[in-house]
């Protein structure tokens, strides 16, 4: 009942009565009433709902000053953050995020997963913080993990690094797994007598040999489905591609597809031309078609839930969890060369300088001519054309690579911004064993159909604000203040100027990476790449959202998501959305969904974060269970964070991370400079600064936790080379004399808020009768 009251009140445009509630769930009886009444309730004792004029009910506006949160999140630099606890998603939205305080002295540090009694307090800029009133169990007492044998018993060894203890598990409990598999146990309390907790084991997930677990861990540790249902798989039994009918017929220009040689399906074709308008001299046409996903996952269908509800796809280095099943992601809406496939298509017209002058959305009927992939494009155009480019050259290669030469002008102009951050790509052999890492080369042939791409995108924008049609727009706010401020000092202490006192734009950060980039040319240094590290830190995270706040990183005030409906929900949602504002036919937009586009655009952005959190942990797990064959090896490195507790590294040969803890580092008492990025010595005044370079030791490194633990090698400090530290002048260690004001003889200064003790009262009894 309590799924359907929340349900009831998300749709409700004002608040709502107790009979009104009774009535729609149609409840009748003095049970089902008594019920509804108790269930109405605890969710208000849980600060679910809430009472409007004493008698009506609606979703709160606000979290409830007190309740259960669940911790998600713990940053490099120790920051947590929790969600409510049991939060119903489907019908509130994303969560919001609450930053908790740290734990009182003297207590152990949050734990990801952890359940907390927490009073919260919310803040002017809509945030909230969480104060720790009680450490509750872990959600559903749940645990991931490995059986193994200690002795003549067993424990189950959490895969989260963060995991602080093993639990036992006794011989009745172990539900058939053996040892060395990925199992999922239920916690129990630990039996009087006993010192470790117990776990009863619930499911066996996989074999702890096996190469592709490490993905597997990640998918369970994230809740990613990556089973299709039965219901789903049957609806797409017996789909077609449609006949042309009022489809607009493509099937005789010549699009080609343009992926990855390990793509397995082909969603995106273009094609370009000069234009034929006399007034638009060297201006051109192109069309972006796209595989009409709309057609076949019609909104309220079981495919559309089942979509919704993954968001997007996840890529592992070994495996793709799709968001729509094989039949449609690698067949139907796969544009495949010579066969026909129903597409949405934008067909645009650009100027010589890139100005998008208008478009036109249509729904259309295709046949790509080629499959080709980017280093086959990139060797044409550099006169190593094959058979398959060779007659492909005049009429599709060519035109396609002016439009690029325009398009790219045109971002440079306009300030996208341009970081230098190198893609690695992980390398995994057949039986999914990590064998190396390589850099990604980015060709002009990348670049090539990235820019068109956005242009689509930006049509698609522009084709639905005609309409004022409902939107999900691609979101990237610009920096936050504080942040920028944050890095200010370290910038100027690379001898680089840094805006102050204005409202930063794409440009001024352009200046600044151009600059470091020649400056890091001459001095060899590669302060190009180290200042573009720094720049992303400040970034705020692109999002969904059915408001147009504009694309700060790629300077574009229009822009949403059109490219990709096989992988990404916001596509589907915007392909539904021109259907039905140009009157294309069936699989438009539903009513339902667009009154709950900002739901929506909450639940994809949330489902995105969490495909990137898995992504990374597999990553993580495949190059720590690599380097766990190399402990004792040296490498290079980079510090890319900073913390009171150690410092992180990423290796240069495979893109690696691992941690020094503070621990390790034995030559001096080290302590945190937050504004300096640096951990400072304080008697050697020894410095480990953010981006400078390392050299370290692989000590311990665990695939299936990801943990890799590094240590120094050679002299203690790591400054970036040419550093002017401007914290140094007013950087003042912490002291370690003892703090005996007011008769205080510990050997720690006490906590802010120490008040010394009141001196014994020394005058006699009979005295103090008399004064008083």
């Amino acid at each position: 009942m309590k799924q359907e009251i929340l349900k009831l009140l998300s749709g409700a445009e004002a608040p709502v009565s107790k009979s009104v509630i009774a009535k729609a769930l149609k409840v009748s009886g003095p049970e089902a009433r008594a019920q509804l009444r108790d269930t109405l309730k605890a969710l208000e004792k849980a600060g679910d709902i809430e009472r409007k004029g004493g008698r009506n009910y609606t979703l709160p506006e606000r979290l409830a000053s007190v309740a259960v949160i669940e911790i998600t999140d713990i940053d490099m630099d120790g920051d947590v953050f929790a969600v409510p606890s049991d939060w119903a998603e489907e019908y509130l939205g994303a969560p919001p995020i609450i930053e908790m305080k740290p734990p009182k002295k003297g207590h152990p540090a949050f734990a990801k997963g952890e359940r907390i009694l927490a009073k919260l307090d919310y803040t002017d800029d809509g945030t909230y913080v969480g104060q720790a009133l009680k450490r509750l169990s872990t959600e559903r007492n749940m645990v991931l993990g490995t059986l193994e044998q200690v002795g003549e018993g067993y424990v189950l060894r959490p895969v989260d690094k963060k995991a602080r203890y093993d639990f036992m598990v006794p011989l009745a409990d172990l539900g058939g797994a053996e040892i060395g598999d990925l199992v999922s146990g239920e916690v129990h309390p630990a039996s009087r007598g006993s010192a470790k907790k117990q776990a009863r084991i619930v499911e066996v997930l996989g074999k702890q040999d096996d190469p592709k677990i490490f993905s597997l861990v990640a998918i369970h540790e994230r809740a990613i489905p990556h089973v299709f249902p039965d219901a789903v798989l049957k609806e797409c039994e017996g789909l077609k591609v449609p006949p042309l009918g009022k489809r607009e017929d493509l099937r005789d220009l010549p699009l080609v597809t343009i992926d990855g040689a390990d793509a397995r399906d082909f969603d995106d074709a273009v094609f370009a031309e000069a234009d034929s308008d006399p007034k638009n001299e060297g201006g051109y046409h192109i069309i972006v078609a796209i595989a009409d996903v709309a057609h076949y996952v019609r909104p309220g269908s079981q495919l559309d839930r089942e979509a919704l509800k993954r968001g997007n796809s996840t890529y592992f280095p070994d495996r793709v969890v799709p968001m729509l099943p094989e039949a449609l992601s690698n067949d139907l809406c796969s544009l495949r060369p010579d066969e026909e496939r129903a597409a949405m298509a934008m067909h645009m017209w650009i100027d010589r300088d890139g100005r998008l002058l208008r478009f036109k959305p249509v729904r259309a009927l295709i046949k790509s001519c080629a499959r080709l992939i980017y280093e086959q494009v990139q060797a044409a155009r550099d006169g190593q054309a094959d058979e398959m480019t060779a007659p492909l050259m005049d009429r599709v290669i060519e035109p396609l690579y002016a439009v690029y030469d325009i398009l790219d002008k045109a971002r440079e102009e306009r300030g996208a911004l341009d970081l230098d951050l190198p893609e690695r790509q992980i390398i995994v052999n057949e039986q999914g064993e990590m064998t190396g890492v390589k850099k990604r080369n980015r060709l002009d042939a990348h670049k090539l159909i990235e820019e068109m791409m956005i242009l689509a995108n930006v049509a698609t924008a522009l084709a639905l604000e005609d309409k004022k049609a409902p939107c999900l727009y691609r979101v990237h706010d610009r920096p936050d203040g504080e942040k920028l401020d944050s890095v200010r000092g370290f910038i100027e202490g690379l001898g680089l100027s840094f805006p102050k006192g204005q409202v930063v734009q794409p440009e001024n950060l352009n200046r600044l990476l151009k600059t470091a980039k020649s400056k890091g040319e001459e001095d060899g240094i590669g302060l190009g790449q180290l200042v573009s590290q720094v720049v992303l830190r400040c970034q705020s995270q692109a999002v969904y959202s059915p408001d147009n706040n504009g694309h700060f990183g790629l300077a574009l005030r229009h822009y949403a998501h059109f490219t990709s409906p096989i992988r990404r929900y916001a596509d589907l949602f915007v392909h539904r959305s021109l259907i039905k504002a140009y009157g294309f036919g069936e699989g438009h937009l539903s009513d339902e969904e667009a009154s709950r586009a900002a739901e929506i655009a909450d639940l994809i952005s949330g489902t995105e974060r969490r495909s990137m959190e898995a992504e990374r942990s597999a990553v993580d797990r495949f190059t720590a269970s690599y380097l766990a064959e190399q402990e004792g090896a040296t490498f290079t490195g980079r510090i890319s964070g900073v913390t009171r507790f150690g410092l992180f590294v990423t290796l240069d040969e495979n893109g690696a991370d691992g941690i020094i803890p503070m621990r390790s580092l034995k030559d001096d008492y080290y302590y945190h400079d937050e504004k300096a990025h640096a951990l400072v010595g304080k008697r050697k005044k020894a410095v480990y600064r953010l981006c400078a370079p390392v050299t370290v030791k692989v000590v311990e490194a665990d695939g299936m936790t990801g943990s890799v633990m590094l240590e120094i090698v050679g002299k203690p400090g790591a400054e970036v080379p040419g550093f002017q530290d401007p914290f140094k002048s007013r950087r003042r260690p912490p002291s370690d004399k003892p703090f005996r004001k007011g008769g205080y003889k510990g050997k720690k200064k006490p906590e802010q808020g120490f008040k010394p003790k009141k001196k014994k009262q020394t005058t006699p009894k009979h005295k103090r009768k008399k004064q008083k």
